[in-house]
């Protein structure tokens, strides 16, 4: 039986492949993320971010190799895995039909919160995330925006130690994005992990301690945001991006 590594590991990934066919979205993907570390996933679309995130939160699985969620396998520790990590994925997954705290309420009964530990995650989270009147509505009213902070709540109602956010900025408002980004620097205050996807790299640049670069289902650059813009001497991050993506962004994919 698996048990919890010992070291300071969050995540560990060995040799991982992911195929569709004929397709390699995952191509001997090694790497590891510490435990309280930012960590930002970055690559172009396609590159095997989102496929990466769905094997280790359990919603695919590998074709070969290892991954380690603090020190469980993805293929053998679901259950045990599933009460360590949110997530909060590209698509809003919620209920239309049901209020903004609704959808909360509900997903947080999936967890088994005590009610009176859901209220009050409910109420900090909603007022953070500035959906406090808005949570009163049915999500089928809700803007891209306002779905996106529904999805992030849901995401972390169960406090989790591990939280992988999907382009959780999309659709906000500049404003509302700064918000969100003083809201995920909060969590890091708390060591939790947190593995950030996003096509913002001024964002991934702001918030990430360290940073991965994917392409073609391969880690191609790694290190703090400081260390690739000297690697490849460039002003910024997302110079870093387009200097070594740039073959896939030329040819459209």
């Amino acid at each position: 039986m698996s048990t919890e590594k010992k070291d300071n590991s969050a995540i560990l990934i060995r040799n991982l492949v992911k195929k569709f066919e004929d397709i390699t979205a995952v191509d001997e993907l090694n790497l590891e993320i510490k435990q309280g570390e930012l960590f930002g996933l970055l690559g172009p679309n396609g590159a095997g971010k989102t496929t990466t995130i769905n094997i280790l939160s359990g919603l695919l699985e590998p074709t070969k190799g290892t991954g380690l969620v603090r020190g469980f396998d993805v293929t053998k520790d679901q259950q045990k895995i599933k009460s360590l990590i949110g997530l909060c994925p590209q698509k809003a997954a919620v209920f239309n039909f049901l209020t903004g705290r609704e959808n909360i309420e509900l997903f947080g009964n999936l967890h088994s919160i005590a009610k009176k530990d859901l209220e009050e995650r409910i109420e900090i989270l909603l007022e953070k995330l500035e959906l406090v009147e808005a949570s009163k509505r049915q999500a089928k009213g809700y803007s891209g925006g306002m779905l996106r902070k529904l999805n992030l709540i849901i995401a972390l109602i169960n406090d989790p130690q591990i939280a992988f956010l999907d382009e959780p900025t999309v659709g906000l408002d500049p404003r509302a994005r700064r918000a969100t980004w003083e809201f995920i620097r909060s969590l890091k205050k708390k060591d939790k992990t947190i593995i950030l996807t996003t096509h913002y790299i001024e964002e991934a640049e702001a918030l990430s301690d360290r940073v991965g670069i994917i392409d073609y289902g391969k880690l191609i650059a790694l290190g703090t945001p400081k260390e690739l813009m000297r690697k490849y001497k460039t002003k910024n991050l997302e110079e870093v991006f387009l200097k070594i993506t740039g073959r896939r962004i030329l040819e459209g994919i």
